[in-house]
């Protein structure tokens, strides 16, 4: 497989699945590849200010639905544009089912990465057999589900977390004092957490997050006055805080654990900041980590009863924290599962990817000043020396700030082998 590929990943105009998107980018480019973003947040003002027009319901629908097919024909413009080898929509991405089937008629491989409960948020039906590949982060019935609607190159691929933001971080006294706490949660205010975490009022306990409007019980614990909390603000509140909770969401306010099959981000990220976490038990969980790896619960008796036990021994709160840590950053990593995307995405397309012309860069002999210079800027972009002219100069195009006399003399001949093109 070609090891430099162009990719375009394109985001959600807002959601959980934002911030995987940006890891995804992130993963990608240091696996060697071209990646542009499709910045739909971008989007997302004008999109909510069609709530204020305070029109009938049918007619906002209608507006919204217009929007976005805006926003989709704008990614269809940034892929003809940059031609990727592969367009990685997040779930909630902006592209509908005529942008698609666009793509797939211009030879565009495309792949979803849904990273949702499929059993509760459904759209997958209407879109996924217009994706070449489906990643998803359950198992069984999803993957007979997806076959019955003609999408048969389905990915099992679970969450992950991204080392270089999420790691261990030394925090000052203030942040220390701000979001630090013997027991905090990070995460919206399904039923089943409103319920289970009444249980925990009068001990040192924090929530962060949104959606907990309405419980006047649980609100004197609710921080910044609910607002959603940015990724860097969570690897803060993981690192501060000596016991963090991970109770997975569900619907279902007199079930606790369900034992349900995907295991959430958050299970990942903790363990690659070195955080302690008790976290519910899931039917996947023990193909992902070792027992001791993870401290886990399955009840409220037994939630309460751990807390208690982990507030009195930190050393093994320690030792859990290091084996985590560990097993994630060497199976648990976004760079390692976009691998696993391309690697599926290779095994299941034919000819995946195109051979792209490749063009000698400078032919004839040159000094050796100019061929060692090409050779740093070629390792300052992290291009590899085979590297076609048209990404050269697409890598050139990306930075930023001035132009050094090489980039200027490429960026130029550029313009002129366009200009020579249309002569000829």
């Amino acid at each position: 497989m070609n090891n430099h590929l162009k990719i375009l990943v394109v985001l959600p105009l807002y959601g959980g699945s934002l911030p995987v998107g940006r890891f995804c980018a992130s993963a990608l480019r240091e696996l060697g590849h071209n990646v542009e973003v499709f910045e739909a947040p971008d989007f997302y003002a004008s999109y909510s200010a069609l709530k204020n027009l305070k029109v009938t319901t049918d007619r906002l629908d209608y507006l919204q639905n217009t929007y976005l097919q805006v926003v989709s024909q704008a990614v269809l413009a940034k892929a003809e544009t940059f031609e990727p080898d592969l367009v990685l929509a997040m779930a909630q991405a902006p592209l509908t089912h005529q942008a698609l089937k666009r793509l797939r008629r211009d030879n565009v491989p495309t792949a979803m990465w849904f990273v949702e409960d499929y059993n509760l948020f459904t759209y997958w039906k209407s879109y996924a057999p217009f994706y070449d590949i489906f990643a998803v982060i359950q198992k069984g019935r999803v993957f007979d589900e997806l076959g019955k609607i003609g999408a048969n190159n389905v990915l099992y691929l679970p969450l992950a977390a991204q080392p270089d933001f999420h790691k261990p971080l030394e925090l000052g006294s203030i942040d220390r004092k701000k979001y630090g706490s013997d027991i905090s949660f990070m995460g919206a205010g399904y039923p089943n957490r409103r319920v289970a975490f009444r249980k925990l009022v009068g001990k040192d306990f924090k929530i962060w997050g949104n959606e907990w409007d309405g419980d006047h019980v649980l609100k004197p614990l609710v921080q910044l006055d609910g607002r959603r909390v940015s990724s860097e603000e969570c690897v803060k509140i993981f690192n501060a805080t000596r016991i963090n909770l991970n109770l997975h969401s569900s619907i279902q306010a007199d079930t606790l654990v369900t034992h349900g099959d995907f295991i959430n981000p958050r299970t990942f990220e903790l363990c690659a900041c070195g955080a302690f976490q008790l976290v519910d038990k899931r039917q996947l969980m023990a193909e992902a980590f070792a027992e001791d790896e993870l401290a886990t619960f399955g009840s409220m008796d037994d939630l309460l009863a751990r807390i208690e036990h982990f507030l009195a021994h930190p050393e093994e709160c320690a030792a859990y924290a290091e084996k985590g840590r560990a097993r994630v950053l060497k199976d648990h990593t976004y760079a390692a599962r976009m691998q696993s995307l391309l690697d599926f995405t290779a095994e299941r397309l034919p000819d995946w990817p195109r051979e792209r012309q490749r063009t000698e860069l400078f032919s004839g002999e040159f000094p050796p000043e100019l061929r060692q210079a090409i050779a740093r800027l070629l390792q300052e972009l992290k291009l590899p020396e085979d590297v076609g002219f048209e990404d050269l100069v697409w890598a050139i195009r990306q930075q930023q700030g001035t132009l050094s006399d090489l980039d200027t003399s490429i960026l130029f001949l550029d313009e002129w082998r366009k200009l020579y093109g249309k002569k000829s």
